[in-house]
């Protein structure tokens, strides 16, 4: 089929944003997810049989082909954060994605998209860094013109990273600084990784390219925290852990993620001895026309939910200053 794009991971935080904007694009879109009921929701982000749904596993040679059939792009974004039963690392970020390359290659597809991350390193400590690598590669080996996209630490309403230590704050006194807090990030909006994507399925140009996608502007771990405690108007004391202690509560937490989603694994912990900000190397936002879209604007809009009175908080104190008066 002609303008048909399949995209793996569509019902997930990048993949929604992403669907819209390749439905803006004018594509029709097949979004391969392992549960379908979970994106019902998305085939209203287009116009009416624009965009539809098939269940597919990237761990599964039969449903990727299936999935695949008649398409002419294929977006794989389907990612794990933590290790969780079958969907380890190399499970999903290795062998998923020489799986995707393989079935779309078998069905003709001419362009594929893979999301990998920033600091995808194959001699990394994390294992995340190092199957994230391994991914670009098995993918590369099968599409030489495969296109990769490496975002940052990325932003927005439903974002694991803000939400996730704004929520720490509402129940803890105190965040931890894993490391002391001085390891650097470059936040990258979704809806801009978003477009970023839209545009890599499209243009020829990008073919065979690796492209860094990170934010206007790079912060220390401390000056997020420090922006997370102004936006919820939480006072919470930062407390510097030093790696080695990041490193040891996070193999504590390794044991009972099964239960809860810990704040810090001890893979992350080796993530966090590293710089994650772009190296320059490799054509990023600008070179794709796309004007990053700053952090301080976006935060606001969301982390609102984590003050004492939700988004009336700046109401009530108004109130109660002119009852004072």
């Amino acid at each position: 089929m002609q303008n048909l794009v399949t995209v793996f991971g569509g019902s997930g935080f990048v993949g929604k944003q992403a669907v819209r904007q390749l439905a803006r694009a004018g594509w029709r879109i097949r979004v391969a997810v392992r549960n379908v009921n979970l994106g019902y929701n998305l085939r209203m982000l287009g116009d009416v049989g624009q965009i539809d749904l098939i269940q597919a596993n990237v761990r599964n040679e039969a449903s990727c082909r299936r999935a695949l059939e008649g398409a002419t792009a294929a977006l794989n974004l389907v990612g794990v954060g933590r290790e969780a039963g079958r969907q380890g690392f190399q499970a999903v970020h290795v062998a998923g994605a020489r799986n995707v390359a393989e079935q779309a290659r078998a069905e003709g597809v001419v362009r594929l998209v893979q999301m990998s991350a920033l600091g995808a390193d194959a001699n990394s400590d994390s294992k995340y860094a190092r199957s994230k690598a391994e991914g670009e590669l098995a993918v590369r080996e099968i599409y030489p013109d495969a296109v990769v996209a490496r975002p940052s630490v990325m932003f927005g309403p439903e974002d694991d990273f803000f939400n996730n230590f704004a929520s720490m704050g509402v129940m803890l006194p105190a965040l931890p600084l894993f490391g002391g807090g001085t390891t650097r990030f470059q936040p990258v909006f979704v809806g801009d990784v978003a477009k970023a994507l839209a545009k890599m399925v499209t243009l020829e140009e990008c073919a065979g390219q690796t492209y860094e996608l990170g934010g206007p502007a790079a912060f220390t771990f401390r000056e997020l925290m420090e922006m997370i405690c102004a936006e919820t108007q939480r006072r919470r004391l930062l407390l510097p852990l030093p790696h080695a202690a990041a490193a040891a509560l996070g193999s504590a937490f390794d044991l009972v993620q099964g239960f809860m989603q810990p704040p810090i694994t001890s893979d992350q912990a080796k993530l966090l001895k590293v710089d994650n900000v772009c190296s320059g190397a490799y054509p990023g936002l600008e070179e794709l026309g796309i004007t990053p879209t700053t952090l301080e604007a976006v935060l606001p809009t969301y982390l609102y939910r984590y003050r004492k009175g939700g988004q009336y908080a700046d109401l009530d104190q108004r109130e109660m200053a002119g009852r004072t008066a």
